[in-house]
């Protein structure tokens, strides 16, 4: 450490010194110190949030803007430190294991092989979350999938009071209504594996639809759009915390 302060004071004193010499060595001297500045100060993202790639002919790719306005909110108001895109990452992959937080939505069907359930549920059990956004359809598709990857566990709905509604933003009354379709209240599922939720899942709420840039859904409000971000920041604050 007292070499690296020694050779930094020496660097300084021969830029301190070439002022004197020349008006190129000026330059030179504003150029490295407002370079050490900026490197010094930069700290590049150090994870990514994942979106899920499935088999069985769903659209895994729906909501196109949603994660990249979610992580650029979260960024600003969590102090988190993603990188600004999401990672495309299958569920067979081992590249899931690098992802702390994962994404999944779509309106329809949905396929795990063996090796792809057996693949997420050492990834669940190991640490990582996965959030399951129904965007319309995909509850029929996506309960038997998860049941092969926890065939013990079963879906519970958390009720309003759960530590995952009271993180950085407040939701007394639980998970918020974001987008219409059936008239249905929204309801938060998880699977709970050894007391810890390894995944939730948002039902007739549409969070997915609520973080996408604001008009690509004419019915919905700024406001539906605040309180989609807000309990998605929830979502990562919980996961990266629990």
């Amino acid at each position: 450490m007292r070499l690296i302060y020694n050779n930094f004071r020496f660097t300084i004193y021969d830029l301190l010194s070439g002022i004197t010499r020349s008006f190129f060595r000026r330059r030179t001297l504003v150029f490295g110190l407002f370079a050490l500045v900026f490197f010094a100060s930069f700290t590049p993202p150090t994870y990514k949030i994942g979106k899920l790639k499935y088999s069985g002919g769903g659209d895994w790719y729906g909501n196109r803007t949603a994660l990249p306005n979610l992580i650029d909110f979260c960024n600003k108001n969590l102090s988190t430190n993603f990188a600004p895109d999401e990672g495309i990452v299958e569920v067979g992959s081992a590249q899931l294991f690098t992802f702390p937080f994962v994404y999944m939505t779509g309106h329809g069907n949905v396929v795990f092989s063996e090796q792809e359930a057996s693949n997420m549920r050492k990834y669940l059990i190991g640490g990582g979350f996965l959030h399951i956004d129904d965007n319309y359809g995909l509850d029929k598709f996506i309960r038997p999938q998860m049941k092969k990857v926890f065939p013990e566990l079963s879906f519970v709905e958390l009720p309003a009071n759960h530590k995952i509604y009271n993180q950085k933003f407040k939701f007394p009354l639980g998970l918020p209504k974001v987008h219409e379709h059936d008239g249905k209240r929204p309801q938060g599922f998880a699977l709970i594996y050894k007391g810890r939720v390894v995944c939730y899942y948002t039902f007739e709420s549409d969070l997915g639809n609520g973080w996408e840039d604001f008009g690509t859904y004419p019915s919905d409000t700024q406001e539906s759009r605040n309180k989609a971000l807000k309990m998605g920041a929830n979502l990562v604050q919980y996961a990266l915390t629990q």
